[in-house]
């Protein structure tokens, strides 16, 4: 429409639904694949994308069969919503009848779900567990493929592939002028890079993340989460050693052997980063997650660490909490164990300064985790200053690094202006944030959730969009304390709000700097920001006749 000069490019930005944008990024089926399937129905393209699965005509059987590990498509002559359950289980959905608004083409795009719908050829015998078309008849389990992007069924597993955009940002394996789809997701993507105030990072904990969300347009890295790294390969085992250390030596021993990993991971991404700032969280999980809990577990540790069995199992006792999200972790481990926060530091800036010797730019923001007094961050921060100049005077090379805070207590937010005296960011951990101000567990919240958006409590899922009127108000606060102390001060958030368009946009009225979330939600968070900045400008009055 835009082409053909119906609309202009800002209002094109708006007639977008943000919230269905990451559909164009669903998976499509290999090019080699379906050139030689037969296609055995057709019908409406409802919900984009590729899937393949085994056919379950029951809602209730799709749900068992998934919980299983079955890939599960739910075929229906049509849906109605006590097929919901299925059809969240399901990869994808095909109906005999319906359009585009029909109840399955609607729930499958809110959903981001596969869905074909109309495919009128199809007979359906519920009685029989039988699918027929055209003199094929298939059985329930029977695996069927469908895509959702051009409205056809075929029959049998077929191999899927990335979209067509994918491949060509992030897998390289197809020219960018090959791909209509690319051409349009691009010129789409200008468009927003020209109307967007609000930054959009990634939370990403690898270079292969990091390289992902640049591609799609992120501005840096607004999480890594540097636990993620101790539990490749024998990391886990130099965690677990430090864990079960009887003492600092013995602590510090472990933790040198952990050094070198986080380094190299660190370099992997300030080179994929190429000078994009990275902001990195320290050590945030209560220290019981990274030990085994099984007694076979127990004891294959024991003969690996050479240790006695009753040693290990003492110490997950002496770890054991009864509410651990309240309870050992984030800035409290590295106040308790200091060298915890020295070597996560080092491993950040030797990693800085090699990367600058190869020519590479870095901009690391070390965030401190779970702060809700003010001397928890300025202790941490003078164990990061300490050790930047060591490594500075060490390699002598000069690092620009900042250090900062997430909010993600209320008393953190309440006194944001004091501990804004010492932080140089903010960002919003607005999973925690929203379990501490809620009282909710976002893990144990689902069984009652549904009933409480059933009698209006809440509108949406506070874990999936920021409760503005609660949450956000909190943050609003922080804000504002954290700019009257410090005018130019750093907000972002890092929780899985930041993908959310409703989220984005709030994030842009409160005037943060910047918004992060998972490298396949970034295209969502921009054309969001987009939005949110068009919605900003005022209108032009009308001209009097």
């Amino acid at each position: 429409m835009e082409k053909e000069k119906l609309i202009d490019w800002k209002t094109a930005i708006r007639r977008v639904p943000a919230n269905q944008l990451d559909q164009v990024l669903a998976p499509i089926f290999d090019r080699t694949a379906v050139k030689f399937a037969k296609c055995v129905a057709r019908g409406l393209p409802a919900g984009p994308g590729a899937a393949s699965g085994k056919m379950y005509l029951n809602a209730e059987r799709a749900v068992e069969a998934a919980a299983k590990g079955e890939r599960v498509l739910l075929v229906r002559n049509e849906t109605s919503p006590e097929d919901l359950r299925g059809m969240i289980a399901a990869e994808g959905i095909l109906t005999a009848k319906g359009g585009v608004s029909s109840h399955a083409a609607l729930v499958a795009r809110q959903m981001g779900k596969v869905c074909v719908c109309g495919a009128s050829a199809l007979q359906i015998d519920y009685a029989a567990k039988t699918m027929s078309v055209n003199g094929d008849t298939f059985k329930e389990g029977d695996y069927i493929s469908i895509s959702g992007t051009a409205g056809e069924v075929y029959p049998g597993e077929l191999k899927t592939a990335a979209s067509e955009i994918v491949q060509v940002l992030c897998e390289k394996s197809l020219a960018a002028k090959d791909s209509a789809a690319y051409q349009m997701f691009k010129q789409l993507m200008d468009w927003c890079a020209k109307v967007t105030k609000l930054q959009v990072r990634t939370n990403a904990d690898t270079p292969e993340q990091a390289a992902n969300a640049v591609a799609f347009g992120a501005s840096g890295i607004g999480l890594c989460r540097t636990e993620h790294m101790f539990f490749e390969g024998n990391r886990i085992d130099a965690m677990r050693e430090m864990i079960l250390a009887a003492n600092v030596e013995e602590r510090k021993k472990a933790l040198a052997n952990l050094l070198p990993y986080q380094k190299a991971d660190f370099i992997g991404i300030f080179k994929e980063l190429k000078g994009l700032p990275a902001t990195i969280r320290f050590l945030d999980p209560p220290l019981h997650e990274f030990l085994p809990n099984s007694k076979e577990q127990q004891m294959d540790l024991a003969r690996k660490l050479n240790i006695p069995v009753e040693r290990i199992m003492a110490r997950v006792n002496e770890l054991h909490e009864f509410n651990p999200m309240l309870g050992f972790r984030g800035c409290r481990l590295g106040l308790v164990y200091p060298e915890i926060s020295e070597m996560q530091a080092r491993a950040v800036f030797e990693a800085a300064a090699e990367a600058q010797r190869a020519g590479v730019k870095c901009k690391p923001e070390i965030m401190i985790p779970l702060v809700g007094f003010k001397k928890e961050l300025d202790l941490q921060i003078e164990v990061v200053h300490r050790v930047a100049k060591e490594v500075m005077a060490e390699k002598k090379v000069k690092l620009n690094y900042l250090v900062g805070t997430m909010i993600e207590v209320p008393r953190g937010a309440l006194t944001a202006d004091a501990i804004a005296e010492t932080a140089e960011f903010f960002s919003f951990g607005t999973n925690d944030l929203t379990q501490t101000c809620l009282g909710m567990s976002r893990d144990d919240s689902g069984s009652f959730l549904p009933h409480y958006a059933e009698l209006e409590i809440v509108k949406t899922n506070p874990f999936a969009s920021i409760d503005q009127s609660g949450v956000g108000q909190l943050m609003k606060i922080a804000a504002e304390k954290g700019r009257s102390m410090r005018k130019d001060i750093k907000l972002g958030i890092c929780g899985e709000h930041g993908g959310d368009p409703e989220s984005v946009k709030f994030c842009h009225k409160l005037g943060l700097t910047y918004v992060s979330c998972s490298p396949f939600r970034v295209p969502v968070a921009r054309l969001a920001a987009a939005q949110a900045a068009l919605e900003d400008v005022p209108k032009k009055p009308a001209k009097k006749k």
